[in-house]
């Protein structure tokens, strides 16, 4: 059995921690079950933020006719828009292969590993044993209790990469993050889209004001059915038919669609590790329980991204990196702070957040301490320039501090314009210190001092 100073699972953030062994002069293995470079390259951001883009081109073009311009789409290469997202992911992963191929002192286990007792691992028939372990092994998707769902070829957010032809229409199943910027991708080519969400709201994680701002515009490009529980999936001719019903009346739907999209969830790959083995300890969704310095449960054992299931987006799982190998191997003692971490949706509207929600603000302080403000797009001159009517921003504001303690956008380059208030929390700066620094005239980040100009107190 060989051992190693550093043993590493998973190459999407991890890849960060195996180049920083490296670098020391450790021994390293690299354990994966591929793809390499992990969800974000192969199967997340990278390859639908490739789909997206075309989409969004084809809403600019469409809603072009509020600012007098006459346009319309003459033809959509649906082959050639998913080919052009595989070669991009097929080269990144490419470099990917070839950086592990070409490191020195790097041993590579390609393979579905698990572990057999304290500190070991099975991994293609070999074991092998780590001072230091660290997993990244992230997330797979989740899959509802639906009746019928094991006999029918529905698609995931991974499977559906590999479509060929544009479906006449899709229903997808689910209303977070991922369902959102699918739904939103397949109206632009054109598919006929039925979203059903078991929730009340859209991507229910956000503001209110901005789950419905989503729901009534994404209801004018396709049927979106929130409240609504699927139950049963069949296939039905050359199509499948999904039988549910509307929690509120107990009213039974049915929908009929040629392709059917479940993004219901994510699911963490700690099962498959077997990290029970080995005296880490999950809780009770299957997450690695790690403290806030990113230990596991188990002595030199840490964990990071999507297996921990905190803030399950890369850029984080980057951050976290970073912080669980300056506490493993320097022993920084540094603590993860998720407070300032960002993320954004990239649906129509795009949406950008940062820090609480009002709701969450008013659990954590008194109302009386804490300011909201809103502004909309058109309240600042490139926003009306853009007949940006719905558009919005909202910030939470600590009164005694000036500190903005939470940020939400939705609207065009939302997740561009988050980015000041990210700084800015990031650094400890209060609302007075921001607004110190001129903003571009006309530009569409006056939206962020427009919506701090709003502030009041809350009701």
């Amino acid at each position: 059995m060989k051992e190693y100073d550093v043993i590493v699972i998973g190459s999407g953030a991890g890849l960060s921690l195996v180049e920083n062994a490296l670098d020391h002069g450790f021994s390293v293995a690299l354990v994966d079950k591929g793809p390499l470079g992990g969800t974000c390259l192969n199967l997340g951001c990278i390859p639908s933020k490739m789909l997206i883009y075309p989409s969004d081109l084809v809403a600019e073009i469409v809603e072009a006719g509020k600012l007098g311009v006459t346009a319309g789409i003459k033809d959509i290469d649906f082959p050639f828009v998913m080919k052009r997202m595989r070669q991009t992911v097929k080269r990144g992963a490419g470099h990917v292969r070839e950086g592990i191929r070409g490191a020195e002192a790097l041993d590579f286990y390609e393979g579905e590993a698990h572990f057999v007792k304290d500190y070991t691992l099975e991994v293609g028939g070999e074991r092998i044993k780590g001072e230091k372990i660290f997993i990244c092994s992230g997330a797979r998707p989740s899959l509802p209790p639906i009746k019928g769902i094991d006999s029918v070829d529905f698609l995931t957010n991974e499977t559906v990469l590999a479509l060929e032809r544009r479906p006449e229409s899709i229903a997808i199943v689910g209303g977070g993050y991922i369902a959102a910027e699918y739904a939103h991708f397949f109206a632009g080519m054109g598919s006929r889209v039925t979203v059903l969400q078991r929730n009340s709201r859209l991507v229910p994680e956000e503001e209110p004001e901005i789950s419905e701002l989503l729901r009534t515009t994404l209801s004018r490009r396709m049927e979106v059915r929130t409240n609504t529980e699927v139950t049963e999936i069949g296939k039905s001719g050359d199509g499948y038919t999904l039988i549910g019903k509307e929690r509120t009346s107990q009213k039974e739907i049915e929908v009929t669609a040629g392709q059917v999209l479940v993004a219901a969830g994510r699911a963490s790959n700690a099962d498959l590790l077997k990290v029970g083995n080995t005296g880490v300890r999950t809780d009770d969704r299957n997450y690695v329980v790690v403290n806030e310095y990113l230990e596991t449960t188990k002595k030199n054992i840490w964990a990071i991204g999507d297996a921990v299931g905190r803030k399950m987006f890369r850029h984080v799982a980057n951050r976290e990196a970073a912080v669980v190998w300056d506490n493993a191997v320097h022993e920084a003692g540094e603590k993860m702070d998720y407070s300032a971490a960002p993320h954004a949706v990239f649906s129509r509207p795009e949406i950008a957040s940062v820090g609480l929600t009002e709701q969450e603000a008013g659990r954590q302080h008194r109302l009386h301490e804490l300011l909201v403000g809103k502004a909309k797009y058109r309240e600042v001159a490139r926003g009306e320039a853009m007949a940006e009517e719905e558009g919005f921003a909202k910030a939470i504001v600590k009164r005694s501090t000036g500190k903005i303690i939470g940020f939400h956008i939705a609207g065009p380059s939302a997740s561009i314009l988050i980015h000041e208030v990210i700084v800015a929390m990031a650094n400890d700066l209060d609302m007075w210190q921001l607004g110190k620094a001129m903003h571009i005239h006309p530009a569409l980040s006056e939206l962020i001092i427009a919506t701090l100009g709003n502030l009041q107190e809350v009701e």
